[in-house]
C-alpha cells in the first residue's frame, strides 16, 4: 500500500483531528466541512509582520482613546471566531519571509523563502485565486503595499523571486484577477518598466476600469466589472502620515475603503468570490522600529477587519480568515506610568517621515526639532547625537543589528513611550489565527500554514480545480 500524499494526509488525518476536536462529525476528513455548509465566499485578511505585541498595542490604543476594543479582539471576546496558533515556517527556514508565507496559504505547499508558488524542486503549484477563477468565482487582491508585493502575489502568481514585480503584474493580467487595489505604479507605467510595456493600457483593453486616485475609485465606475486601482508609486503611505497630509487624504483611499469597495463589487458575482486583503505596512513599520507607523497601520487593518465582518456576519456563506504571516521585531510595552504609552496618540508623523527629512549633515538642533514636531518629544542633545552617529555610520550598539538610524530612533523614542523592540527583522513566533464561517471549525488549536489552502478549497467546493 502506498504512503498517503501530503494533501491526502491533511484531508483524512490532521483536518479530521481538528474537526473531531470541535465536536463535528467527520466523514472522510474535509467532507465534514461540506456537511456543515459549503462556503460561497472567502475573505482572507493578513496583517503582514504582526507580532502578538502589535495586536495588543493597537487594542490598548483603541480602548484607552476611542472607548472600544479592536475588532479582532472583540471577536475573541464575544466568542464569534475560532482561534488558533499557526506554524509559519518555510521549506528552507524556521523564520519565513512574506513570499513563502503567502505561498504556503496560496498553494498549500511550503516553498523556499523568496519564492512564490514554485517548490524547491522547481514544481509550479497552482495558486488559489486561479483555482477559484477556474471554478467560476470572482477574485480580488487589496493591499497597502505595491499590489505586486509578496503577500498578494502569493495568492495569484508563480515566480522564482518575489522581486519580479513586473512579471507578477503581467501574470495578474493573464490570469484575469478581477480586483487589484494598492500601490505599485512603477510596475504598470511604461516609463518605469524595463520593457516599456503600458500595462495600464493593456488592462484597459482587456476591460478593466483604471483608477489612479481615490476620487476615481469612488466615483461609481468601480462598483462593477474588473478594476485596477493603483494610487502611488511604490507602497501606499503609512496611515499616520496619510491622516496628517491633506494631499494624501484626498488622493489615496484607506485600506477599509478599498476593502469595502472590493467586497461590494465582488459580492455581485452570482457564484461567489475570494478576496485577499493585506495591511502590508505593519511589517515595514516593525522592520523600522517605527511605533507610530506600526500602531496606526494596525488600526487601519483592523478597520478593514470590521468591514469584512460586517459583510460576513450578515450571511451564512462566507469564510473569513484573519491572521498574519510572521512576527516582526516583537514590540512590547514595558512597565511604566500609563501616560508614557498614552502620549503616542499625539504623534503627527512616523519615524519614516522623520528620517526622510534628515541626513548626515543635519545638526543636533535640526534632529531635535524634527523629532519634536513629529512626536511631541523634546529629546536631549545626547540622544540627538546618537542619531547623528547612526546616520554617519559610526554608532555602535552591542547588538550590531541595532546600529541603523531606524533602530536608534526607535530606541530613542522607547525612552519616552516605553515600547521597545527585540530587533528589526522577522521572528519565529507561532502566529495568531482567527476564523469565522463555514469551514472555520477546521482551523482551531495548533495549525500548520499549508492547511489553510486545503480548508479554503474544500469549504468552497473548488478542490477539483487545483
Amino acid at each position: 500500500m502506498s504512503n498517503p500524499t501530503r494533501r491526502e494526509f491533511l484531508k483524512t488525518g490532521a483536518l479530521s483531528t481538528l474537526l473531531l476536536g470541535s465536536g463535528i462529525a467527520v466523514a472522510g476528513g474535509c467532507e465534514a466541512i461540506r456537511q456543515r455548509g459549503k462556503t460561497k465566499n472567502v475573505i482572507f485578511l493578513v496583517s503582514d509582520g504582526m507580532s502578538a505585541g502589535t495586536l495588543t498595542l493597537a487594542d490598548l490604543m483603541l480602548r484607552r482613546h476611542h472607548g472600544r476594543s479592536s475588532n479582532w479582539v472583540r471577536l475573541l471576546e464575544e466568542g464569534k471566531v475560532n482561534r488558533g496558533l499557526m506554524d509559519m515556517a518555510s521549506a528552507d527556514r524556521i523564520v519565513t519571509d512574506s513570499a513563502a508565507a503567502a505561498a504556503s496559504w496560496g498553494c498549500g505547499h511550503r516553498v523556499n523563502n523568496g519564492a512564490l508558488n514554485i517548490g524547491p524542486d522547481g514544481t509550479h503549484h497552482k495558486p488559489v485565486l486561479p483555482v477559484f477563477r477556474d471554478a467560476g468565482k470572482a477574485t480580488g487582491l487589496v493591499t497597502t503595499t505595491e499590489i505586486t508585493h509578496a503577500t498578494p502575489a502569493g495568492f495569484a502568481a508563480n515566480v522564482e523571486s518575489r522581486a519580479m514585480g513586473e512579471t507578477i503584474a503581467e501574470q495578474y493580467l493573464e490570469r484575469q484577477i478581477d480586483i487589484l487595489l494598492g500601490g505599485g505604479h512603477n510596475h504598470y507605467d511604461p516609463e518605469q518598466r524595463e520593457d516599456g510595456r503600458d500595462l495600464y493600457e493593456e488592462h484597459r483593453q482587456s476591460g478593466y476600469y483604471i483608477a489612479k486616485t481615490k476620487s476615481e475609485l469612488m466615483n461609481g465606475n468601480a462598483t462593477e466589472g474588473q478594476v485596477l486601482g493603483v494610487f502611488t508609486n511604490g507602497h501606499l503611505p503609512y496611515t499616520l502620515d496619510h491622516q496628517n497630509t491633506p494631499e494624501l487624504l484626498e488622493n489615496v483611499p484607506t485600506l477599509a475603503e478599498m476593502t469595502d469597495l472590493a467586497i461590494g463589487n465582488l459580492s455581485d458575482h452570482p457564484d461567489g468570490f475570494i478576496l485577499q486583503v493585506e495591511g502590508g505596512r505593519v511589517d515595514h513599520a516593525a522592520h523600522s522600529n517605527d511605533l507610530g507607523g506600526l500602531i496606526y497601520d494596525q488600526i487601519a487593518f483592523d478597520d478593514a477587519v470590521g468591514v469584512a465582518m460586517a459583510f460576513a456576519e450578515s450571511r451564512d456563506d462566507t469564510l473569513v480568515i484573519i491572521t498574519t504571516d510572521h512576527g516582526n521585531a516583537n514590540p512590547g510595552l514595558n512597565s511604566a506610568p500609563d501616560e508614557h504609552f498614552d502620549s503616542i496618540r499625539e504623534f503627527r508623523h512616523t519615524n519614516d517621515w522623520i528620517r526622510r527629512g534628515l541626513d548626515t549633515d543635519s545638526s543636533l538642533s535640526q534632529i531635535q526639532e524634527r523629532i519634536e514636531y513629529a512626536t511631541g518629544y523634546e529629546i536631549p542633545s545626547e540622544q540627538a547625537e546618537f542619531y547623528r552617529q547612526a546616520a554617519r555610520g559610526t554608532y555602535r550598539a552591542a547588538y550590531s543589528s541595532m546600529n541603523s538610524t531606524a533602530a536608534v530612533l526607535g530606541q530613542i523614542l522607547a525612552n519616552h513611550t516605553h515600547v521597545n523592540w527585540v530587533g528589526g527583522s522577522h521572528t519565529a513566533d507561532y502566529v495568531e489565527l482567527a476564523t469565522f464561517g463555514p469551514g472555520s471549525e477546521a482551523l482551531e488549536g495548533f495549525v500548520i500554514n499549508t492547511q489553510l489552502f486545503d480548508v479554503m478549497t474544500e469549504a468552497a467546493g473548488v478542490a477539483e480545480f487545483v
